[in-house]
């Protein structure tokens, strides 16, 4: 009886771990990508997403199934950036990664590459917040239309819509 009982318990352990692991398979690349998108720094997106994992099978009795798994995920994975920039310090502003994109071969390039950035980040800030993300996650983060509507819980064509509707919305903007 008590073979049983052992068995039955480690039967169920290798099942639990088999679940984690087809779960961080499935969605690692997502949350990853998601991550960078906010951080635009590979080492510490990969830091954060490790961590999401962790936290994850720390709370997945918290998951009750209303939404898809890599939403949870990215949400988890959010707060975990959010309290990382608050630990630090940092002001949360995602707009504001929009900066760091690599610097141009010269200063005068890099002056009107600026004013560029400085423009657009001026007319983005009149969109909603929605299209906002939907924009920076498929520019900075260069994420799929269909990661997009998963990480956003919403669908592909939602995202492609959403996405071009910003653009047109910006070129409109003065």
């Amino acid at each position: 009886n008590k073979n049983h009982f052992i068995t039955s318990y480690i039967q169920k352990e290798d099942k639990v771990m088999q679940d984690i692991k087809q779960i961080y398979e499935e969605y690692f690349e997502t949350v990853n990508k998601y991550l960078f998108c906010l951080t635009h720094d590979n080492d510490i997106s990969e830091e954060l997403t490790q961590e999401t994992f962790y936290k994850a099978v720390q709370k997945i009795n918290t998951y009750k199934g209303k939404c898809k798994m890599s939403v949870w995920l990215c949400q988890i994975a959010k707060n975990l950036w959010y309290d990382q920039c608050r630990k630090n310090k940092k002001v949360i502003n995602i707009e504001e990664n929009l900066f760091d994109v690599q610097a141009p071969d010269s200063t005068e390039n890099q002056v009107i590459s600026n004013d560029e950035k400085i423009s657009l980040y001026k007319k983005m800030q009149k969109l909603d917040e929605k299209t906002r993300e939907v924009i920076y996650l498929r520019i900075t983060g260069e994420l799929t239309f269909k990661e997009i509507a998963t990480i956003l819980n919403k669908t592909e064509n939602w995202a492609r819509i959403t996405f071009y509707r910003g653009k047109s919305k910006l070129k409109e903007v003065d």
